[in-house]
């Protein structure tokens, strides 16, 4: 298993638990296989600074000032499976060479990811407090690789929403600045690798969900091709458009998390039966000569941020200069599928979520001296539910109800099949498209609740790749005012393995602009300091 960004890395060096928890995630298992470091000694200095900085999301505190990304903090598995680990390699023999090269890293994982043993809320009322009696299957993976799960990670009630202000257990910061949000709905996942909380993390990915979280916090998020990881056991907003994978920190961490979950599973009636890449040593690509990179000229670029959108023409320019073909191509039909997918998604997670009413599925609310059943689910959505999923199953219902179906719904998939031609079209001249992951750094905390459809606009880049299946991948492009800001590269279904190469050559030809967040310079500044000042995308102050 290579190493990514890891070229002056020393595997003896005597670190103090800080640095620990800055390591890479392989940098870890490094330490790890050489018995330079213990993983119960990476899973404590975790837990320190999860209960030194991260704070409570339920808190109310002004004065609590963490990042908020957990909701649940896995203390006792933890550092059982930790102490586990480090038996087995201390007592040597057959069992040591069997472990999983990842073995004894800890992982955080999305709310929305049923885990036995802790609470799956989905970050809503409706499921607070709910233990799952089966793991999902990148859960049983984890588990069989023997990673520690430090938590679960806050989240949109449900994945619904942008920027992680949606959950019905409070916010979580951005550790970049922490009067920002960290995009959504998986932002707990990318803010607790963002602040050294977890080395890598899993999300889940509907539209964007673990791509623009990535670009808020500078970090990297991976959405595999569709069915390449298996979505038995997430909690299901949209069944078409889900999927799971990596947030981290480079991108041979994101290769290396894939690798543990992902192929088939024969529960999954959309699993691919296709055997796995190599994605780590994919990652070891360094080299963009003569790989063909798509722009898209015809795709609106109304509402991008003047910043991101000189940021990206900068860093469009260093590859062509380090060897990248770079292409224009058309994708007419990209400026549709917002309003499709708005269609598409809400029509689906409708459907997905009629099953928590409080008799088969959720907590019951009762009203006040009893009531028929059709009273109890009425009682049991209003409670259960937060604001913007009522939105969305409202939405989702009208669009697929009788009279409105075609119209709507039907035209939506319609555009779904215009976008995937759009696809096969320009994969058909390079190997990779490239564009912003998100039109905007992150915005402050409250910019955008009240406005529903400037929070959906947040999407526009990163749903294409949903609505067709295929990967796509965020990486860090550099900075725009002191805040990050990512590059999202698609490539054709099938091909993750190409997308962790290319992004591997990108991450490393920008990685001296992508700056540090101000958890990196000074951790005690979280408590309220403002950020610190990076360099921006054209490498100035």
């Amino acid at each position: 298993m290579s190493t990514a960004m890891t070229e002056s890395f020393d595997v003896n060096a005597e670190l103090t638990a800080d640095q620990l928890v800055r390591l890479t995630a392989l940098q870890m298992a490094e330490r790890l296989a050489a018995g330079t470091t213990t993983s119960v000694e990476l899973v404590q200095a975790h837990l320190d600074r999860i209960a030194e900085y991260d704070g409570d999301p339920r808190s109310d505190a002004a004065s609590d000032r963490g990042v908020r990304a957990y909701l649940h903090v896995n203390t006792d598995e933890a550092l059982a499976v930790a102490a586990e680990v480090d038996a087995i390699r201390a007592a040597g023999g057959a069992e040591a060479e069997a472990l999983h090269p990842l073995a004894g890293v800890p992982v955080a994982v999305k709310d929305n990811i049923v885990t036995v043993g802790q609470p799956t809320t989905a970050a809503s009322t409706m499921l607070d407090g709910w233990m799952s009696p089966y793991d999902a299957h990148v859960i049983e993976r984890i588990r069989a690789a023997k990673l520690p799960i430090l938590g679960k990670t806050n989240m949109d009630e449900f994945a619904m929403g942008g920027s992680t202000e949606h959950s019905a257990f409070g916010i979580t910061r951005n550790p970049w600045d922490l009067d920002r949000v960290p995009g959504g709905s998986g932002g707990g996942s990318a803010a607790a690798v963002a602040a050294f909380l977890a080395p890598f993390a899993l999300g889940s990915d509907t539209g964007g969900s673990i791509r623009e979280p990535a670009a808020f916090t500078g970090t990297v998020g991976m959405k595999p091709t569709y069915g390449a990881v298996s979505r038995y056991g997430v909690i299901a907003m949209a069944s078409s458009l889900d999927q799971v994978g990596p947030a981290a920190r480079t991108v041979t961490d994101a290769a290396a998390l894939q690798q543990v979950i992902g192929g088939h599973d024969r529960r999954d009636s959309t699993s691919l039966p296709d055997e796995q890449a190599d994605f780590v040593a994919a990652a070891a690509n360094r080299d963009l000569t003569g790989v063909k990179v798509g722009v898209i000229a015809d795709q609106s670029t109304e509402g991008f941020d003047a910043g991101v959108k000189a940021a990206f023409d900068a860093d469009v320019q260093a590859l062509r200069g380090a060897g990248a073909e770079i292409v224009e191509v058309s994708c007419p039909h990209f400026d549709a599928a917002l309003a499709a997918y708005y269609l598409i998604m809400p029509s689906e997670a409708s459907s997905n979520l009629a099953r928590y009413d409080g008799v088969r599925y959720g907590n019951r609310v009762v009203p006040e001296g009893g009531g028929t059943i059709e009273q109890v689910m009425a009682a049991t959505r209003e409670a259960g539910f937060g604001p913007e999923v009522k939105r969305r199953i409202i939405l989702g219902t009208y669009a697929l109800s009788a009279g409105y179906y075609d119209a709507y719904y039907g035209s939506a998939q319609k555009v779904r099949t215009l976008v995937q031609e759009d696809f096969a079209a320009a994969f058909e001249k390079v190997d990779v498209l490239l564009t912003p992951t998100a039109p905007t750094p992150a915005f402050e905390l409250g910019a955008q609740t009240t406005d529903p459809m400037a929070m959906y606009l947040n999407d526009i880049a990163t749903i294409p790749a949903n609505l067709a299946g295929v990967p796509g991948l965020s990486v860090p492009g550099g900075t725009v005012d002191g805040l990050p800001y990512g590059l999202q590269l698609v490539a054709p279904a099938r091909e993750d393995a190409r997308l962790y190469s290319v992004g591997a050559a990108v991450e490393a030809l920008l990685d001296e602009r992508r700056g540090t967040p101000v958890w990196a310079q000074a951790p005690d500044l979280v408590k309220g300091a403002e950020r610190a000042a990076a360099p921006t995308a054209g490498g100035q102050q």
